[in-house]
């Protein structure tokens, strides 16, 4: 009897992991005939905002809370990333591992003092301390100020692969998105993500369970902010530059929007929304403010035709998981 109960189970897992499957090696395959159709730096930028919204999706797509200081962890893992570069000429392999290192050391700090509120003012707490740290990048010297830190070298990835070229670099941050996506969807499809997603849909019987709910949810924080800090570290390579745009608060508002644009809590969503945002961004440039007046529409159109998101609808009406 178990068994035959089972197999509406099972076959509905082997079909979310062919769709699932499918619609990853589609998206590599566009990835990597992109850069022929589309200007690379541009692709590269799209990449690591994609990598971003992922990281800032584990935490409230399957965790259930909202962070609106993402940009303390993105933007000084950009810091470090070109302070080690330029100042202390680490090649970039270690200096993105810099950079990915202090976003992890904010996490923990930040995660331990915002994870014990919920709601609002877990938010709250989130975008006063990196409002802090803006204030303190305006104001340090090794940040550069207002001007921050320019031409950041990207040197030779192992000594050998020159990241000056553009294919390189974007091959390499090509890779490094990839395995970033890949760990994520390994982390919210393992038994610590499926305690994740418990603890968001009811955490009372989670701790009824015998689950130490603020242990799984400072982990999965300090996994968030140190994914955002990897992107933030390809960033400051791809452009040269770590910026205080980086860690203001709008930087913050970007990742929300493109996340729910894309779809919250969905594997693919984050990469939707990275990819439409930078889209209207870069195109509609010529418009001037009135591109945050397009975004602001998009967003409202969005919203009221795909209440779950651009990739969450899709998949609802397809009767698919992605």
């Amino acid at each position: 009897m178990d068994r035959v109960l089972d197999q509406p189970v099972l076959s509905r897992r082997r079909e979310t992991s062919w769709s699932l499957g499918v619609a990853f090696v589609v998206m590599v395959a566009l990835l990597v005939a992109a850069p022929f159709v589309v200007y690379p730096v541009l692709l590269m930028e799209a990449l690591c905002f994609a990598l971003f919204a992922c990281a800032f999706n584990l935490l409230i797509g399957y965790v259930g809370l909202i962070s609106f200081g993402h940009a303390l962890f993105f933007g000084w893992a950009s810091y470090l990333t070109a302070h080690a570069a330029k100042v202390w000429a680490l090649p970039p392999g270690l200096a993105v591992i810099v950079g990915t290192a202090t976003a992890a050391v904010l996490g923990l700090v930040a995660g331990g003092l915002a994870i014990r509120r919920q709601g609002i003012y877990f938010a709250m707490i989130t975008l006063a301390l990196s409002q802090m740290m803006y204030f303190f990048a305006l104001r340090a010297k090794f940040t550069g100020g207002e001007d921050g830190i320019q031409g950041v070298p990207r040197g030779r990835l192992f000594g050998f692969f020159d990241l000056s070229n553009e294919m390189t670099m974007y091959v390499f941050v090509l890779l490094v998105v990839l395995a970033g996506f890949l760990l994520i969807y390994r982390i919210i499809n393992s038994p610590f993500g499926e305690v994740l997603k418990a603890i968001r849909e009811n955490e009372p019987r989670a701790i009824s369970l015998g689950y130490k709910t603020e242990r799984y949810k400072l982990v999965a924080f300090v996994l968030s902010a140190t994914l955002a800090g990897l992107a933030g570290s390809l960033k400051s390579l791809v452009f040269q530059l770590a910026s205080l745009t980086d860690v203001h608060w709008t930087m913050s508002g970007d990742v929300v929007l493109m996340t729910l644009l894309g779809g919250l809590g969905t594997v693919f969503g984050p990469v939707v929304g990275a990819f439409l945002v930078i889209a209207m961004q870069n195109y509609l440039a010529p418009f001037g403010q009135w591109v945050l007046v397009i975004q602001g529409a998009v967003f409202v159109a969005c919203v009221l035709a795909f209440r779950r998101g651009i990739v969450g609808e899709l998949a609802s009406r397809m009767r698919i998981r992605l």
